[in-house]
């Protein structure tokens, strides 16, 4: 019977007859049901404690998709200061030369380890990303869609506009040649980490707070709007967006041939046969080919080719619904996006850890005005800017703050938001060429792991009441 309403999950196979999974699972947890044999056996009904299982959640994301980070980070630094040579030359091994994909120079590419792990393998990493985003904007209930979402996405501009007028203006006090040599990183400090800044958030404020869904929702915008920035601001060489039509191509194609035409074949039957055998023979195999074309798209585009399976994620097979980033529901849905996702669980994992090991590595002595704009930008522009904006968007505009939270609730999200890390790391890794310069605004994206005292901090000073579940 559970396994029934978990296939009905799956779109395009009997999600017309699909239930509610979310109270549904409610139900399931709230009577104490357990599975034994084929069927569910009633026990007594017991009070459910949701807050450990959502909270076991997020510590088990943090764990899988971050520790593996930070501890790859942490072995680069210490590489670095003991021996910055040969970590150097480690990032920077040639594993290809003349290579159909790496780097180009002198008329031909060069595929180098750090090249196979920042614009190959991390976009895996950007797929998941960009599959949440997708799941936000276009699902009937996706947190990112109607009123709901219009305060905390007027916030996500505050946080992204605080940052770079905090990073430039500072920049500019501090003269034209230090302007002129870290202008072009004034997109580091607008990135959120979104597995960390959820965890904290539930500890300043508690799992049951509104103003920890109104950050989940904010970080989520911020992370489709640093996608955008990547794409437009940070191309990876000279520009040939003709190239971008065989990633184009390969979207409608896919989608065409192994998504709408075997639903358009399967209308009025509910058994849905071709989407079925599609799903159960033919699994991802199309949508790799696509992703694969998407990418070597995208850099031969010059635009960074860790974006380039972005056009393929809307085409896959998705739920009609999501149940949010942590939710503990979310593990049940069998369609194929989720299928994918869960997949690349464990890669990513090790993806993650090689790209801390690989752009983490910076010397202390590189420690110089690049890492304090980063810092300044992160733990001031972030929350003057989401502070500022949603004072707008809540007051000004009169779209309101979600019942229970309070305007200062703002200034504290702002300060969770701080933590950049992961994404203000690839920015800087990408922003400024291999130097002095990029190695100290790693730096910044490093030590914005401080966010994390100063939110709790915060929360203090503003009394924040916390709201259990």
């Amino acid at each position: 019977m559970l396994q029934t309403h978990l296939g009905a999950l799956s779109t395009h196979e009997g999600r017309q007859n699909c239930v509610d999974f979310g109270n549904f699972l409610s139900r399931y947890k709230a009577c104490g049901c357990r599975l034994r044999g084929n069927g569910l056996v009633l026990a007594s009904i017991r009070k459910q404690n949701t807050t450990g299982p959502r909270m076991y959640r997020v510590w088990n994301f943090v764990t899988n998709y971050s520790l593996l980070l930070i501890f790859g980070a942490l072995i680069a630094l210490v590489w670095a200061n003991i021996d910055a040579e040969s970590y150097h030359h480690f990032v920077e091994f040639p594993l290809w030369e003349h290579a159909p994909i790496g780097h180009l120079h002198d008329g031909h590419r060069t595929l180098t380890l750090h090249y196979l792990v920042n614009d190959l393998l991390m976009a895996f990493f950007f797929a998941i990303a960009a599959k949440e985003v997708w799941e936000a904007v276009i699902l009937k209930n996706g947190s990112l869609r109607g009123k709901k979402a219009a305060t905390p996405l007027i916030a996500t501009a505050g946080g992204m506009f605080g940052p770079i007028a905090v990073y430039l203006g500072l920049a500019l006090l501090m003269g034209s040649d230090t302007y002129e040599a870290v202008k072009n990183g004034w997109a580091i400090p607008t990135a959120t980490d979104i597995a960390f800044s959820y965890l904290v958030g539930r500890l300043v404020f508690g799992a049951g707070h509104p103003a920890v869904r109104f950050l989940l929702l904010l970080a989520i915008a911020d992370d489709a709007a640093g996608l955008i920035i990547l794409a437009i601001f940070y191309p990876s060489g000279d520009l040939a967006p003709e190239w971008l039509l065989i990633s184009l191509a390969a979207a409608v194609a896919v989608f065409i041939l192994f998504n709408w035409l075997p639903r358009y074949m399967d209308r009025g039957n509910q058994d849905r046969p071709n989407s079925t055998w599609m799903r159960q023979k033919i699994s991802f195999w199309p949508y790799l080919i696509a992703a694969c074309i998407s990418w070597y798209g995208f850099m031969r585009a010059g635009i960074h080719p860790a974006l380039g399976l972005l056009p393929i994620v809307p085409t896959i097979p998705h739920a009609d619904r999501a149940f949010g980033f942590f939710s503990e529901a979310e593990q049940y849905l069998t369609d194929l996006l989720n299928y994918i996702e869960h997949a690349l669980k464990h890669p990513v994992e090790i993806v993650l850890f090689f790209f801390g090991l690989l752009n983490a590595g910076v010397e202390f002595s590189a420690i110089s005005e690049p890492t304090w704009l980063v810092l300044a930008g992160l733990l001031i522009g972030k929350p003057i800017g989401v502070l500022i904006m949603g004072i707008i968007g809540a007051h000004v505009l009169k779209l309101g703050l979600p019942q229970g939270m309070r305007t200062i609730d703002l200034f504290v999200i702002g300060c969770v938001a701080a933590i950049g890390f992961t994404v203000s790391l690839f920015v800087a890794s990408v922003a400024f060429p291999g130097g002095p310069v990029q190695d100290a605004a790693k730096m910044g994206a490093l030590f914005s792991f401080a966010a994390a005292g100063i939110s709790i901090l915060a929360g203090i000073l503003c009394r924040v009441e916390k709201h259990e579940l």
